[in-house]
């Protein structure tokens, strides 16, 4: 596994883990990113969008989180490595489409951004909730990979085995 040179990031630069998980994204080959704005997780495709002219592909931005995961899911099946990225309440509407891909064994790419404090309700108590559900949130029995990156370099690495793992025999 190599990092795809035409979207490496030469030089210095500072990351907060939104950017950092798009130029994941782009060193490991992602042309085609489908999302649909919600907080925290909006600079990851702000940036890919502000990015992609300078690699090629294509960013479009959705009318909702059915849609951004149904077709990046349409973009794999197309020959594309895909991904959307989501938070808290959009993630929950694309556990249908997650297990859809899974079902149908296609390899793409679903970003949580999670969210903490006020807005999920318990702003002092950590949970892995998240975590939880990216495993086992969609209907029937199939294995996914889920990762959780921690710290930030984490944020940018994580998207190079995602984008294969799927496709290997761990997968099945």
């Amino acid at each position: 596994m190599h990092a795809d040179p035409k979207g490496v990031l030469t030089g210095v630069h500072f990351l907060d883990g939104d950017h950092a998980c798009c130029e994941g994204t782009l060193a490991a080959g992602a042309r085609f990113a489908a999302g649909y704005p919600i907080t925290p997780s909006t600079e990851v495709v702000e940036r890919f969008a502000s990015r992609i002219p300078t690699v090629g592909g294509i960013f479009i931005q959705m009318e909702d989180e059915l849609a951004a995961s149904i077709a990046i899911q349409g973009a794999v099946w197309g020959g594309a490595k895909a991904f959307t990225v989501t938070s808290g309440p959009g993630f929950s509407l694309m556990m249908e489409h997650i297990g859809y891909a899974a079902i149908t064994e296609t390899p793409c790419v679903f970003v949580n951004v999670q969210r903490g404090g006020p807005s999920t309700g318990l702003p002092t108590l950590p949970a892995q909730a998240d975590m939880m559900q990216a495993r086992w949130g969609s209907h029937g029995d199939y294995g996914i990979i889920a990762l959780c990156p921690i710290p930030r370099r984490s944020a940018s690495i994580s998207p190079l085995p995602a984008s294969t793992w799927p496709k290997s025999s761990a997968y099945r």
